[in-house]
C-alpha cells in the first residue's frame, strides 16, 4: 500500500508549531527577543550557526513547496522561505545592521509582534492540520 506524503502540510505545521510558541514565550516573558538578538549580535559564534540554521530550514521549506498558483498555502510558504533566506544572508553578512532595525522595532512593539507571530503560527498549523485526511 502506497502512501503520499503532503510535505506543504508537514512544512506548514512545524513551521507554525514553532511560530505560535515563539510568540507565546515571547508574550509570558517579555524582553527575552531583545536579550536573544543582544545575544547573537555578541556572538560571532551565534550568528553563524544562526544564519545556518534558519538558511537549512528555508532551504528545505522552498524545495519541499511547489509554487502552484491553485495552491495558496504552497505559494504562501515557498514565498516565506524565500524570505527566511534573505533574512539567513542578512544574518550572516550583515548582523550588525540587521539586528540594530529589530532592536528599534522590538522596543516599542514587542508585544505586537509576539502577537503577531502567534497569530501567524496558529493560522499555519489549522492551514496545514487541515489538509491532513
Amino acid at each position: 500500500m502506497t502512501t503520499t506524503t503532503d510535505l506543504t502540510a508537514w512544512s506548514s505545521l512545524f513551521l507554525g508549531l514553532s511560530a505560535l510558541f515563539a510568540g507565546i514565550g515571547a508574550l509570558r516573558k517579555p524582553g527575552i527577543w531583545r536579550t536573544m538578538i543582544d545575544e547573537i549580535e555578541a556572538s560571532p559564534s551565534l550568528q553563524f550557526i544562526c544564519g545556518m540554521l534558519e538558511l537549512l530550514i528555508a532551504g528545505l521549506v522552498y524545495l519541499a513547496n511547489p509554487w502552484v498558483p491553485d495552491d495558496l498555502l504552497s505559494c504562501a510558504l515557498k514565498a516565506m522561505a524565500g524570505l527566511m533566506m534573505i533574512e539567513a544572508i542578512a544574518i550572516l553578512g550583515f548582523v550588525d545592521i540587521y539586528t540594530q532595525l529589530w532592536v528599534r522595532s522590538l522596543a516599542h512593539m514587542h508585544r505586537g509582534w509576539a502577537s503577531f507571530t502567534s497569530l501567524v503560527g496558529l493560522v499555519l498549523v489549522v492551514a496545514g492540520a487541515a489538509r491532513f485526511h
